[in-house]
């Protein structure tokens, strides 16, 4: 799904939500055409609070996932460290298992083997 559709989706299941829940709250009469007085107020108040908690709730996320990103980019950069390091220590392996040359015995010459 597009993300501009996805985020349309989302913002109009949230207002509908929300008119749902400050209608059931607020509305006690539907004799008439327009909001009552109380009804209007008890309405404005119920959008500016739910307005309010999810404008904090954004906050917390917001300062939530940054510091889930941070501590994932400190893991991710751990191991790249970790990965290059046996990566030269392998190469260092290699280096050393090829500069490795065995010397043949000459005949004749006798080391010093005692028993």
């Amino acid at each position: 799904m597009d993300s501009n559709l996805r985020n349309l989706k989302d913002f109009l299941t949230l207002y509908n939500k929300v008119t749902e829940l400050c209608f059931n709250r607020c509305v006690d009469n539907l004799s008439q055409r327009d909001l009552g007085g109380q009804e209007e107020i008890c309405v404005d108040r119920c959008v500016t609070k739910f307005a309010r908690f999810n404008q904090n709730m954004m906050k917390v996320y917001v300062d939530v996932q940054t510091t889930i990103n941070a501590k994932r980019m400190e893991e991710l950069e751990e191991n790249a460290r970790k990965a290059e390091q046996q990566q030269k220590e392998q190469e260092r392996l290699k280096e050393v298992s090829t500069t490795t040359v065995l010397t043949p015995v000459q005949p004749g010459v006798t080391g010093n083997l005692s028993m």
